[in-house]
């Protein structure tokens, strides 16, 4: 836990440090994001979970176009989970296309048996990783675009998963009116996984509930097996999350 607060710092530092040697107008630093509590704790591949109620946070330190993006989730007593510190750059940022990549470091704890004089018990143990990913979209108007993602992590220890690369296919729906204040956000998604000679194509849809007066929404999610013959793979998965957003500008002052 403390090797990851460490890389919450240094990436900071080099986000800011960055934006703001490149930046001679010192552009404002966004704070955004959002804090919450699932049902069940999704991994960003929505296969793999934490079958547990979970904390989870996604939160966005971004200047121009280079951000520093946690995203987090913990099960109430912190003994499973998982912590990603993504670092992005959008390379292209227009009204219609866009163009993202990332980078991140990421540790996901699981519970294991250890034998140790004979006794057995049960011990949390941090899985390493390093990921990399990149991001084409395109926006058709305010309400609708598409975007594709592959996603590629490598493991750092000798077992658990140790290549695993992923396409997503994805489509936003926005800001879908239900009264005057109350709308709906949609993004689906189709996936091709591969992890370690394994392979499942899935759906995966989440649906957001929100009020533009109030900070808070609700989410839910599904995940539904096509084809998989991944161990353990779940045929069908969903969860509901309530989530507090937020967004905060921060200005240099002259």
């Amino acid at each position: 836990m403390k090797l990851s607060l460490l890389f919450v710092l240094l990436f900071f530092y080099s986000t800011t440090s960055f934006a703001q040697s490149t930046d001679s107008t010192q552009a404002p630093m966004v704070f955004s994001g959002s804090v919450g509590f699932t049902n069940n704790g999704f991994s960003i591949i929505p296969t793999f979970s934490l079958d547990n109620s979970a904390f989870v946070a996604n939160l966005s330190f971004r200047k121009k176009k280079l951000s520093f993006e946690p995203d987090i989730r913990l099960v109430p007593n912190a003994e499973k989970g998982g912590l990603i510190w993504w670092v992005r750059y959008r390379l292209v940022e227009n009204k219609k296309f866009g163009f993202r990549v990332g980078a991140h470091p990421a540790f996901t704890l699981i519970r294991r048996t250890d034998v140790e004089d004979e006794k057995t018990k049960e011990i949390t143990e941090m899985l390493r990783f390093l990921a990399f990913e990149a991001v084409p979209s395109y926006q058709f108007n305010k309400n609708f675009g598409v975007s594709a993602m592959y996603l590629q992590g490598n493991g750092l220890q000798n077992h658990g998963p140790l290549l695993t690369r992923v396409l997503f296919l994805n489509t936003n729906i926005t800001n879908i009116g239900l009264g005057e204040n109350l709308y709906f956000n949609l993004f689906p998604s189709i996936y091709f996984l591969y992890t370690d000679g394994y392979r499942g194509d899935y759906l995966t849809a989440t649906g957001i509930l929100a009020h533009k007066k109030l900070p808070f929404s609700l989410q839910g999610t599904i995940n539904q097996t096509f084809k998989s013959d991944i161990p353990d793979n779940q045929n069908f998965m969903w969860n509901v999350t309530l989530n507090y957003n937020f967004n905060k500008i921060f200005k240099k002052l002259n």
